[in-house]
């Protein structure tokens, strides 16, 4: 049983490649990258490119065999993060296949975002944007707001590294690649949380200066300074990943 969505059905050309998911594990294009349980490739339509994301596994773990599939949880976080008003990559196509009860296969399609970089890439190539304050701060402050709207719904993105950041030329900051994304309670949130702002103070530690990342911690507080909780937290965060870089 197979169950898919095109968004853009109105469009006989992406009708064509992506009506069906037959037709998404049809296509051939730039392989952008692959794993056990999936690949990317890249391909272009009217002048517009898109990222299809081609799912042959359910997840890792229990996931192979309950809850939800990987490729499903992805596409559902992504309209979550639409909701909630946090900039990502459009959503073109999703769905996914079932062999009886089993998960067969699945794939979401995604549009361009035009002129994009992600923070990794910048930090890698030592970009001169991330030496300019006033770039940093505009961007630091929309990382800040979205993070915090996650959280404020007790979801955690649990992969929030600088690679899933896009950055355009305006400055406008956009959230991908969430396919381990989840609602969390209590305790658990509460780690998870901790995992969110470390993942991202992993690779701040060695491209900011202290100033800036505080500054980033009490943007994302909604604070001017620190309270008790927050030195606490903070100590949490810097350690979370002692011993294992």
């Amino acid at each position: 049983m197979a169950g898919w969505v095109l968004e853009s059905a109105h469009d006989e050309a992406l009708a064509r490649d992506f009506g069906s998911l037959d037709a998404v594990f049809a296509l051939t294009g730039e392989r952008i990258s692959c794993d056990p349980l999936s690949e990317v490739i890249r391909i272009e339509r009217g002048g517009i490119r898109y990222y299809i994301k081609r799912y042959t596994g359910a997840g890792k773990g229990l996931r192979r065999y309950v809850g939800r599939p990987r490729v499903k949880a992805e596409w559902q976080n992504l309209k979550l993060f639409e909701r909630w008003g946090i900039p990502t990559a459009p959503l073109v196509a999703y769905g996914l296949e079932r062999n009886g009860a089993s998960f067969s296969r699945g794939a979401l399609i995604t549009r361009e975002l035009p002129g994009t970089q992600d923070l990794a890439q910048l930090a890698s190539s030592n970009d001169p944007r991330l030496s300019d304050r006033r770039w940093v701060d505009v961007v630091s402050r929309q990382i800040a707001e979205a993070t915090r709207m996650l959280h404020l719904h007790r979801f955690a993105h649990n992969d929030l590294k600088w690679r899933n950041l896009l950055v355009d030329e305006q400055q406008r900051l956009f959230f991908i690649d969430c396919p381990t994304g989840s609602f969390w309670h209590g305790p658990l949130l509460t780690r998870r949380i901790i995992k969110d702002l470390a993942c991202l103070d992993k690779v701040a530690k060695y491209q900011l200066t202290r100033t800036q990342r505080l500054r980033f911690y009490l943007q994302y507080v909604h604070r001017s300074r620190l309270n008790s909780k927050d030195k606490q937290r903070i100590r949490q965060i810097t350690s979370y990943f002692l011993g294992r870089e």
